[in-house]
């Protein structure tokens, strides 16, 4: 068994989610002085209960850092149809990365990339025969990131609700191995980031291709045995096929490193205290001391 469970946190992802399930009903959460942080005390939440579920050794958070990436150079639409972010979120962005390095957490991102190609490099420099990767998110892109040491765990709907998606779940639910997600991303596109694929290819289409195929190239080595106007779109479309496929392939070449060193989890009690009583989060203080507690009687527990 692996001596080190690396919890890597898609923290736009989560606080996204956080910020929405706990503002659906119209009341935004704020501290006395009128601070937003409805999406930090629902991070904090979500975190937390990661942390009792998986239990790492080791704990990183991964955060976009800005729109302009070389994915918008590359294909300047590329998520355009997003809107901005609902004002009480914007000064959250910034509150929750101190909120994550008062708890003793590293926060990663790097101008240029997202977030998605530091937690790809990372997986893949952390992931070895003594340390095995869980990738918290809500980002079903992520599953192409799946390996024998990496698994992807979706948070679903409801608390401490989890899809753990390591090579055979993958297989077993999409039908696909991790290459494949790509793949099919570049024949259907992504109507969320806004890249088109190929026009008149939907989702069904593009999972029979590469069912049957295995790959994109698979597929068009095999153009001729295609019904006529299938085959005819992809011919009309192939510039946009490799561009799409390349915009859904997460980088694992980023400029990033964040060693086990840096990354052990060791909540910082007193700054994390302090800094939830600031955010007046007296309800979660709660959290910390359950968890100093776990570790006082079962040290062992979390690891």
């Amino acid at each position: 068994m692996p001596q080190n469970k690396v919890l890597i946190v898609d923290g736009m992802a989560v606080l996204f989610r956080a910020f929405y399930a706990t503002s659906y009903s119209g009341y935004i959460r704020k501290t006395k002085d009128g601070l937003p942080t409805n999406a930090v005390y629902g991070f904090i939440q979500y975190f937390f209960d990661a942390i009792t579920e998986f239990k790492p050794t080791h704990v990183i958070c991964c955060w976009d850092m800005g729109s302009k990436t070389f994915r918008t150079e590359q294909f300047p639409e590329y998520k355009g149809n997003r809107g901005e972010p609902p004002l009480e979120l914007i000064p959250q962005f910034d509150l929750v990365k101190e909120v994550v390095a008062e708890m003793g957490v590293p926060n990663i991102g790097i101008t240029g990339y997202e977030a998605d190609d530091c937690i790809g490099t990372l997986s893949r420099q952390l992931a070895g025969e003594d340390s095995e990767i869980y990738i918290l998110t809500g980002d079903h892109d992520m599953l192409q990131l799946v390996t024998e040491r990496v698994k992807v765990v979706i948070m679903k709907k409801g608390k401490n609700n989890y899809a753990v998606y390591d090579l055979a779940f993958l297989l077993e639910d999409k039908q696909l191995m991790p290459h494949q997600v790509i793949d099919i991303k570049g024949f259907m596109g992504d109507t969320s980031d806004n890249y088109p694929g190929v026009k008149g290819i939907g989702e069904k289409t593009a999972l029979k291709l590469i069912l049957d195929y295995d790959s994109v190239e698979g597929v068009l080595e095999n153009l001729e045995k295609l019904p006529k106007g299938v085959r005819t779109k992809i011919e009309a479309d192939l510039d946009m096929l490799h561009l799409s496929r390349e915009l859904a392939t997460i980088r694992l070449d980023t400029p990033v490193a964040c060693g086990l060193t840096e990354s052990i989890w060791d909540l910082k009690k007193e700054s994390t205290v302090s800094k939830f009583e600031q955010l007046e989060f007296n309800s979660l203080l709660k959290l910390v001391d359950a968890h100093v507690r776990q570790m006082e009687e079962d040290p062992f527990a979390l690891t």
